[in-house]
């Protein structure tokens, strides 16, 4: 079972290079690029720990491939995403976030389904 979170997450994993190019585009387009990670990829978990600063100032695929090196290299248990946000205008806007790195065993959840009276559901997810 894989963690499905963001652009591309029903896709196989990207490539350095694959990745390199979607970097490329974020970058054309004016986008700040930041990295993050967590070793709770729970879908209500929207906190992970910022990798650095976000490179606000880059015009080149390469240095945010080199931060990504140092995350894998300090992090290889974690979940790894990379987000591209627009501030153009005056306020940040995300436009893309996807996984960059996942650890060798994926975290599992579970959907558990609870029935109470009048017909309530509620639905918790839990880790299994």
């Amino acid at each position: 079972m894989r963690i499905t979170q963001g652009t591309f997450s029903y896709l196989p994993d990207l490539t350095d290079e694959q990745i390199g190019k979607q970097v490329e585009y974020a970058l054309e387009q004016g986008w700040a690029v930041s990295l993050e990670y967590t070793d709770d990829p729970h879908p209500r978990n929207v906190y992970w720990e910022m990798w650095g600063m976000p490179m606000f100032d880059l015009r080149s695929a390469t240095g945010v491939l080199e931060e990504l090196r140092e995350c894998r290299k300090a992090h290889p248990g974690c979940y790894i995403k990379l987000n591209a946000f627009d501030s153009t205008r005056g306020f940040e806007t995300m436009r893309m976030s996807f996984m960059v790195h996942r650890p060798p065993v994926e975290a599992r959840y579970r959907l558990r389904r609870e029935e109470g009276p009048a017909r309530l559901v509620r639905y918790t997810i839990e880790r299994a």
